[in-house]
């Protein structure tokens, strides 16, 4: 695999990303919308789905982005599956890996501390082991709460326990249903995700523990 060219984004050297995803691709598309638009540094140098019928693959392939399956029902471990997704990483060197709608466990030791998630929720809410797309908005519901919303964080060993970068609130709305509930957590993630991803191409992000402090500026823009 031949690298893609290095791009530059007035002086600065663009953010080198790995998507991972295992659906729709929506936040790739959004994300590299927003990279067009010249509102995040970045550039994508692949995209890798769990899952080789995923629409995901396809929008990377129309947008020229190097697209890799890596089956999870192909591999019979764990380790199995994270040596092939490994293997790709490797011939790209991102430096930052963002998992989008990515369902299958993953552990990229040699990215510790470089690698992002969203979930449609405010973790620690509704979050961890099976709690994933519409299972979250289904539990809100059932539970009666009146806020929702979505979280950027870190990855750690754990699911949705990494320290947390952004988050920002969804009102629960009288007689939602599912999928109302689902378009606006997801617009909601469509808007702090890519600021997310900026930020750490800024190097504004501290990590302290599970502490995440966003630093100001070289400009003292927010």
């Amino acid at each position: 695999m031949t690298p893609l060219p290095a791009r530059s984004y007035g002086g600065r050297m663009a953010l080198r990303i790995a998507v991972l995803l295992s659906g729709s691709g929506s936040s790739l598309e959004n994300l590299a919308a927003r990279i067009d638009k010249g509102e995040v540094d970045a550039e994508i140098v692949c995209v890798i789905s769990s899952k080789p019928a995923a629409f995901g693959l396809e929008r990377a392939r129309r947008r020229g982005l190097p697209a890799h399956a890596v089956n999870r029902r192909s591999h019979d471990s764990d380790g199995s599956f994270n040596d092939a997704i490994h293997a790709i990483l490797d011939e790209v060197s991102p430096e930052l890996v963002v998992l989008a709608g990515f369902l299958s466990r993953v552990e990229l030791r040699a990215f510790r501390g470089r690698i992002m998630n969203i979930h449609p929720a405010l973790i620690p809410a509704f979050s961890g082991a099976g709690f994933y797309g519409d299972r979250v908005h289904r539990a809100v519901l059932e539970a009666g709460v009146k806020l929702t919303g979505a979280t950027v964080h870190f990855c750690d060993a754990e699911y949705d326990r990494g320290p947390i970068i952004l988050q920002q609130a969804v009102p629960v709305e009288d007689g939602d249903s599912v999928e109302s509930l689902a378009a606006r957590v997801l617009a909601t993630e469509h808007e702090i995700y890519p600021r997310a991803i900026q930020l750490f191409a800024e190097g504004r992000l501290d990590v302290e523990g599970q502490v995440v402090r966003v630093l100001p500026s070289a400009t003292g823009k927010s």
